[in-house]
Protein backbone atom coordinates (compact mmCIF):
# COMPACT_ATOMS: atom_id res chain seq x y z
CA UNK A 1 0.00 0.00 0.00
CA UNK A 2 1.29 3.46 -0.84
CA UNK A 3 2.08 5.97 2.15
CA UNK A 4 2.17 9.72 1.77
CA UNK A 5 5.95 10.08 1.11
CA UNK A 6 6.11 13.51 1.77
CA UNK A 7 4.74 12.87 5.75
CA UNK A 8 6.96 9.88 6.24
CA UNK A 9 9.63 12.05 5.14
CA UNK A 10 8.70 14.56 7.75
CA UNK A 11 9.82 12.46 10.61
CA UNK A 12 11.73 10.03 8.29
CA UNK A 13 14.05 11.96 6.60
CA UNK A 14 15.81 8.42 5.22
CA UNK A 15 13.09 8.08 3.61
CA UNK A 16 14.17 10.14 0.94
CA UNK A 17 17.37 8.39 0.21
CA UNK A 18 15.77 5.18 -0.64
CA UNK A 19 12.17 5.04 -0.34
CA UNK A 20 11.98 3.61 3.21
CA UNK A 21 12.24 3.93 6.63
CA UNK A 22 14.13 2.94 9.14
CA UNK A 23 11.51 0.18 10.92
CA UNK A 24 10.14 -0.55 8.30
CA UNK A 25 7.91 -3.67 9.15
CA UNK A 26 7.81 -4.98 5.52
CA UNK A 27 11.75 -4.62 5.23
CA UNK A 28 12.31 -6.15 8.40
CA UNK A 29 9.85 -9.13 8.26
CA UNK A 30 11.25 -9.72 4.21
CA UNK A 31 14.72 -9.40 5.29
CA UNK A 32 14.31 -12.17 8.40
CA UNK A 33 13.48 -14.20 5.57
CA UNK A 34 15.52 -13.66 2.77
CA UNK A 35 18.66 -14.89 5.44
CA UNK A 36 16.39 -18.07 6.17
CA UNK A 37 15.71 -19.21 2.65
CA UNK A 38 17.97 -20.94 -0.35
CA UNK A 39 17.55 -22.19 -3.83
CA UNK A 40 16.41 -25.54 -3.15
CA UNK A 41 13.82 -25.01 -1.55
CA UNK A 42 10.01 -25.08 -2.08
CA UNK A 43 7.54 -22.01 -0.69
CA UNK A 44 4.39 -21.68 0.16
CA UNK A 45 2.36 -18.30 0.55
CA UNK A 46 -0.67 -18.77 2.22
CA UNK A 47 -3.35 -16.15 1.69
CA UNK A 48 -1.28 -14.36 -0.86
CA UNK A 49 -3.90 -13.19 -2.36
CA UNK A 50 -3.39 -10.88 -5.95
CA UNK A 51 -0.01 -9.57 -4.50
CA UNK A 52 -0.90 -5.61 -4.65
CA UNK A 53 2.49 -4.64 -3.59
CA UNK A 54 4.07 -6.08 -7.22
CA UNK A 55 2.61 -3.48 -9.12
CA UNK A 56 1.78 -0.93 -6.23
CA UNK A 57 4.87 -0.36 -4.01
CA UNK A 58 7.01 2.20 -5.71
CA UNK A 59 10.08 0.91 -3.58
CA UNK A 60 12.32 -1.02 -5.49
CA UNK A 61 14.07 -2.65 -2.89
CA UNK A 62 11.22 -3.71 -0.58
CA UNK A 63 9.66 -5.27 -3.63
CA UNK A 64 12.82 -6.99 -4.22
CA UNK A 65 13.02 -8.40 -0.92
CA UNK A 66 9.13 -9.66 -1.07
CA UNK A 67 9.98 -11.09 -4.87
CA UNK A 68 10.81 -15.23 -3.62
CA UNK A 69 10.49 -16.56 -7.25
CA UNK A 70 14.09 -16.09 -8.39
CA UNK A 71 15.85 -17.29 -5.17
CA UNK A 72 13.99 -20.92 -4.69
CA UNK A 73 13.04 -23.98 -5.98
CA UNK A 74 9.44 -22.65 -6.66
CA UNK A 75 6.69 -20.76 -4.86
CA UNK A 76 3.19 -21.78 -5.06
CA UNK A 77 0.40 -19.12 -3.65
CA UNK A 78 -2.56 -20.06 -2.17
CA UNK A 79 -6.14 -18.09 -1.39
CA UNK A 80 -9.65 -18.42 -1.08
CA UNK A 81 -10.47 -15.72 -3.21
CA UNK A 82 -9.74 -16.19 -6.73
CA UNK A 83 -7.85 -13.04 -6.88
CA UNK A 84 -4.80 -15.89 -6.63
CA UNK A 85 -5.06 -16.06 -10.71
CA UNK A 86 -3.89 -12.27 -10.64
CA UNK A 87 -1.04 -13.31 -8.84
CA UNK A 88 2.23 -13.22 -10.92
CA UNK A 89 4.87 -13.08 -8.05
CA UNK A 90 4.43 -16.99 -7.63
CA UNK A 91 4.92 -19.88 -9.80
CA UNK A 92 1.58 -21.50 -9.34
CA UNK A 93 -1.81 -20.59 -7.82
CA UNK A 94 -4.06 -22.54 -6.39
CA UNK A 95 -7.59 -22.08 -4.96
CA UNK A 96 -8.48 -23.46 -1.09
CA UNK A 97 -11.37 -23.94 0.54
CA UNK A 98 -12.44 -23.26 4.32
CA UNK A 99 -12.71 -26.01 6.52
CA UNK A 100 -11.13 -28.57 4.34
CA UNK A 101 -7.83 -29.92 3.83
CA UNK A 102 -4.90 -28.05 1.96
CA UNK A 103 -4.54 -29.54 -1.79
CA UNK A 104 -0.52 -30.83 -0.92
CA UNK A 105 1.30 -33.14 0.21
CA UNK A 106 2.35 -34.39 3.37
CA UNK A 107 6.08 -32.51 4.01
CA UNK A 108 5.81 -31.08 0.87
CA UNK A 109 6.84 -26.96 1.83
CA UNK A 110 10.44 -26.07 3.17
CA UNK A 111 8.86 -22.52 4.04
CA UNK A 112 5.26 -21.27 4.59
CA UNK A 113 4.89 -17.50 4.73
CA UNK A 114 1.38 -15.89 6.12
CA UNK A 115 1.48 -11.83 5.68
CA UNK A 116 -1.21 -10.20 7.34
CA UNK A 117 -3.26 -13.59 6.87
CA UNK A 118 -3.52 -15.03 10.62
CA UNK A 119 -6.03 -11.81 11.66
CA UNK A 120 -8.41 -13.28 9.02
CA UNK A 121 -8.49 -16.89 10.18
CA UNK A 122 -11.16 -18.49 11.65
CA UNK A 123 -10.50 -21.78 12.36
CA UNK A 124 -6.77 -22.06 13.88
CA UNK A 125 -6.63 -25.91 14.99
CA UNK A 126 -7.49 -27.01 11.48
CA UNK A 127 -4.64 -24.16 10.24
CA UNK A 128 -1.83 -25.21 12.36
CA UNK A 129 -2.38 -28.97 11.44
CA UNK A 130 -2.44 -28.55 8.20
CA UNK A 131 0.70 -26.50 8.48
CA UNK A 132 2.23 -29.29 10.57
CA UNK A 133 1.43 -31.47 8.19
CA UNK A 134 2.36 -30.01 4.82
CA UNK A 135 5.67 -28.69 6.08
CA UNK A 136 8.84 -30.28 6.31
CA UNK A 137 10.88 -31.06 9.70
CA UNK A 138 13.48 -28.07 9.97
CA UNK A 139 10.72 -25.79 7.87
CA UNK A 140 9.83 -22.53 8.74
CA UNK A 141 6.29 -20.64 8.97
CA UNK A 142 6.94 -16.91 8.73
CA UNK A 143 3.76 -15.03 9.39
CA UNK A 144 3.01 -11.18 10.05
CA UNK A 145 -0.09 -9.85 11.90
CA UNK A 146 -1.65 -6.97 13.99
CA UNK A 147 -1.15 -7.81 17.73
CA UNK A 148 -4.40 -8.16 18.93
CA UNK A 149 -3.94 -6.01 22.00
CA UNK A 150 -3.04 -3.13 20.07
CA UNK A 151 -4.84 -0.06 20.00
CA UNK A 152 -5.42 -0.27 16.24
CA UNK A 153 -6.95 -4.14 16.45
CA UNK A 154 -8.90 -3.11 19.54
CA UNK A 155 -10.23 -0.69 17.85
CA UNK A 156 -10.76 -2.85 14.93
CA UNK A 157 -12.89 -5.70 16.82
CA UNK A 158 -14.82 -3.15 18.06
CA UNK A 159 -16.18 -2.10 14.50
CA UNK A 160 -18.20 -4.57 12.74
CA UNK A 161 -16.43 -6.13 9.91
CA UNK A 162 -19.64 -4.83 7.23
CA UNK A 163 -17.84 -1.46 7.83
CA UNK A 164 -14.12 -2.05 7.96
CA UNK A 165 -14.12 -1.09 3.66
CA UNK A 166 -15.49 2.16 4.27
CA UNK A 167 -13.36 3.46 6.98
CA UNK A 168 -10.56 2.24 5.49
CA UNK A 169 -11.44 4.17 2.35
CA UNK A 170 -10.57 7.25 4.78
CA UNK A 171 -7.36 5.94 7.07
CA UNK A 172 -5.63 4.29 4.42
CA UNK A 173 -7.12 5.83 0.82
CA UNK A 174 -5.44 4.14 -1.64
CA UNK A 175 -6.28 0.31 -0.18
CA UNK A 176 -8.46 -1.21 -2.52
CA UNK A 177 -11.82 -2.85 -1.43
CA UNK A 178 -10.62 -5.55 -3.27
CA UNK A 179 -8.19 -6.04 -0.10
CA UNK A 180 -10.39 -5.60 2.19
CA UNK A 181 -11.23 -8.93 4.29
CA UNK A 182 -13.29 -9.98 7.56
CA UNK A 183 -11.08 -10.40 10.56
CA UNK A 184 -11.75 -12.73 13.33
CA UNK A 185 -8.46 -11.83 15.57
CA UNK A 186 -8.36 -15.74 16.81
CA UNK A 187 -4.34 -16.26 15.68
CA UNK A 188 -3.05 -12.95 16.77
CA UNK A 189 -1.24 -13.14 20.70
CA UNK A 190 1.95 -14.74 21.63
CA UNK A 191 -0.37 -16.89 23.78
CA UNK A 192 -2.44 -18.36 20.94
CA UNK A 193 1.03 -19.06 18.79
CA UNK A 194 1.94 -20.99 21.68
CA UNK A 195 -1.12 -22.52 21.74
CA UNK A 196 -1.43 -23.88 18.47
CA UNK A 197 2.22 -24.38 17.99
CA UNK A 198 3.20 -25.71 20.69
CA UNK A 199 6.55 -26.53 21.97
CA UNK A 200 6.55 -30.20 21.27
CA UNK A 201 6.59 -29.44 17.70
CA UNK A 202 7.69 -26.13 17.20
CA UNK A 203 10.41 -23.79 18.45
CA UNK A 204 8.74 -20.52 18.57
CA UNK A 205 10.87 -17.18 17.73
CA UNK A 206 8.05 -15.13 17.65
CA UNK A 207 8.35 -11.35 18.82
CA UNK A 208 6.41 -8.03 18.40
CA UNK A 209 7.48 -4.99 16.14
CA UNK A 210 6.76 -1.35 15.75
CA UNK A 211 6.66 0.34 12.46
CA UNK A 212 5.68 3.70 11.33
CA UNK A 213 2.35 3.99 11.74
CA UNK A 214 -0.06 2.63 8.95
CA UNK A 215 -3.55 4.16 9.60
CA UNK A 216 -3.25 8.09 9.62
CA UNK A 217 -5.95 9.26 6.93
CA UNK A 218 -2.78 10.59 5.08
CA UNK A 219 -2.84 13.26 7.36
CA UNK A 220 0.48 14.73 9.21
CA UNK A 221 -1.24 15.62 12.41
CA UNK A 222 -2.59 12.44 13.02
CA UNK A 223 0.25 10.90 11.69
CA UNK A 224 2.21 12.50 14.63
CA UNK A 225 -0.39 11.32 17.30
CA UNK A 226 -0.31 7.73 15.99
CA UNK A 227 3.31 8.16 16.59
CA UNK A 228 3.18 9.41 20.16
CA UNK A 229 0.44 6.47 20.71
CA UNK A 230 3.21 3.92 19.67
CA UNK A 231 6.25 5.36 21.75
CA UNK A 232 3.84 5.68 24.91
CA UNK A 233 2.26 2.37 24.85
CA UNK A 234 3.76 -1.10 26.69
CA UNK A 235 5.15 -3.54 24.62
CA UNK A 236 2.44 -5.63 24.77
CA UNK A 237 0.62 -3.15 23.08
CA UNK A 238 2.96 -3.19 19.68
CA UNK A 239 0.89 -2.90 16.48
CA UNK A 240 2.35 -6.04 14.64
CA UNK A 241 3.68 -9.91 15.75
CA UNK A 242 6.20 -11.46 13.69
CA UNK A 243 6.29 -14.86 14.25
CA UNK A 244 8.97 -17.44 13.71
CA UNK A 245 8.68 -21.36 14.20
CA UNK A 246 10.71 -23.84 13.31
CA UNK A 247 9.14 -27.22 13.29
CA UNK A 248 11.02 -29.89 14.96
Amino acid sequence: MKKDIKILSSYYPEVDISGYTSVDGTIEFYARINSIIDETMTVLDFGAGRAAWNEDDPCAYRKSLRNMKSKVKKVVGCDVDEAIYQNNSVDEQVIIEIGKKLPFENEQFDLIICDYTFEHVANPDEVSEEFSRILKPGGWICARTPNKYSYISILTRLIKNSFHTNILKYAQPDRKEIDVFPTTFKLNTIRHISRYFDKNNFTNLTYRYEAEPSYYFNNKFIFFIMMALNKLSPSVMKSNLFIFLKKK
